[in-house]
């Protein structure tokens, strides 16, 4: 008996799951080069935006896309944790960091929404298997700990060193998004967001001061 189109379109998506942790420690391992573990990251404090509208048209995602999601996603919300923390500290403390970081906020809320959107219309599940593992770029709750018990006046130049590995990182993730990426809605995506990033960059660079992280392009 001829087997059912739905059957195989499952089957898939679970081995695409699979491939997913492989693409994703391949990933870690040319990144980082390193097996430390430290706390997962922490979640935006922040109200969570609206859901992403499900696109009506099924997109589909291979092992790359699906492992480019799964990491981007609780990087993303690294920072948001990151950038809602600092809002506890002093009004005094640096405006120009203040600024870009409000608009970082806003643009990474807007990529969650497109990211967990790509999910949906992809019937992928959203899977945290990045929990417990340090990874490049990504803020932990270990860093934000850092920041909270550093003097006010250290506080922009750890927070701005964090973004910087942040934003640098998620450059080089989009690059290897639109190379070996199957899907060419979310290559396209990638291709937005890398370039964001590196207006971010620059921006964050351009700070009288802005500190640089060794290693990062």
């Amino acid at each position: 008996m001829a087997e059912r189109p739905g059957s195989r379109v499952r089957a898939g998506r679970m081995v695409g799951v699979g491939v997913t942790v492989v693409a994703t420690a391949l990933a870690v391992g040319l990144t980082n080069g390193g097996g430390r573990t430290e706390p997962a990251p922490v979640a935006s404090s922040a109200t969570t935006p609206p859901a992403a509208a499900v696109s009506t048209v099924p997109v589909v995602l291979n092992g790359t896309d699906d492992a480019f999601i799964q990491l981007l996603i609780p990087m993303n919300e690294g920072a948001l944790a990151l950038i809602d923390q600092l809002d506890t500290r002093p009004a005094n403390a640096d405006p120009s960091l203040r600024a870009l970081l409000g608009e970082l906020r806003a643009a990474h809320q807007a990529e969650l929404r497109d990211l967990r959107g790509l999910l949906a219309a992809g019937n992928v599940p959203e899977l945290n298997i990045h929990a417990g593992h340090q990874m490049p770029g990504m803020v932990t709750e270990a860093s934000l700990a850092e920041v909270r018990a550093a003097p006010d006046v250290e506080v922009p130049s750890r927070a701005a060193a964090l973004i910087r590995a942040h934003l640098a990182q998620t450059v080089v993730l989009c690059r290897g998004e639109q190379t070996a990426g199957g899907s060419p809605e979310l290559k396209a995506l990638a291709g937005r967001i890398q370039q964001a990033r590196t207006a971010e960059l620059s921006a964050l660079d351009n700070r009288l001061g802005a500190p640089t992280v060794s290693g990062q392009q």
